[in-house]
């Protein structure tokens, strides 16, 4: 559960866009301000870029889910739902050339 509210929070901190350079933005002002070493720095923008990619694909799977539950409820076929009747139909249309056709009587 904290690991969830933890996720939550680097979303909202914006983290969910962190780049290499804005890591670099925000660790070189500590480096250079002795907080932290080269090493620690390395360390902890690699760290950001890490959460940035975890908040990132947690934000990904909320929003498929959010997509996924709002066509649900409003009857959208999926595309799974469309390619299951696509085959159907084509399977249906070989069936009906397949069978030879009967001359209609007058």
């Amino acid at each position: 559960m904290m690991d969830l509210i933890k996720k939550t929070l680097f979303i909202g901190m914006g983290l969910v866009s962190m780049t290499k350079q804005k890591a670099e933005v925000i660790v070189k002002p500590l480096v250079k301000k002795g907080e932290l070493s080269e090493k620690e720095g390395r360390e902890f923008s690699n760290e950001l870029l890490k959460k940035s990619e975890e908040a990132r694909k947690v934000l990904e799977k909320m929003i498929d889910e959010f997509v996924k539950r709002t066509l649900s409820k409003m009857n959208i076929p999926t595309k799974d739902d469309y390619l299951k009747l696509s085959r159907r139909i084509e399977k249906l249309e070989k069936k009906s050339k397949a069978k030879p056709k009967k001359a209609v009587r007058k």
